[in-house]
């Protein structure tokens, strides 16, 4: 498979683990600061990482699973944000309280995406060209 090939079915499977797999339980329990937050955390990013299987080796999908856990359970996106606006907290996803909820989601969620494809893109480019 070429390269560019990968790029794509990489950027398909982040949607697919993100979107399709995730089921309502993850996606409103993997960032509580509980043991349920972080075994459906952890169950999100195994079910995430898992169909990257097709198209990376397992030490890939390590590092595929790994950053998507340190960036969902660590707020890593929330913190980025807050930095970033100078807030200094992740009230509101790090956003002004002001700003209108429907604006703060969507930009949290497009914030979101670029972590993860960023991180997913850098993993396949070095695992196939080194």
């Amino acid at each position: 498979m070429a390269l560019s090939e990968i790029y794509i079915s990489a950027f398909l499977l982040h949607l697919l683990g993100d979107y399709i797999i995730q089921n309502d339980w993850m996606a409103t329990n993997k960032k509580k600061a509980t043991w349920e937050g972080f075994f459906a955390c952890l169950i999100h990013c195994v079910t995430y990482s898992i169909p990257f299987l097709f198209i990376l080796d397992w030490t890939a999908v390590l590092l595929v699973f790994a950053t998507h856990f340190i960036i969902d359970r660590w707020h890593l996106v929330d913190w980025f944000i807050a930095f970033k606006n100078g807030s200094g907290t992740i009230a509101n996803f790090g956003f002004p309280k002001e700003r209108p909820l429907f604006l703060t989601l969507w930009l949290y969620i497009i914030i979101d995406n670029i972590f993860h494809i960023f991180c997913n893109t850098f993993i396949v480019w070095y695992f196939q060209t080194h």
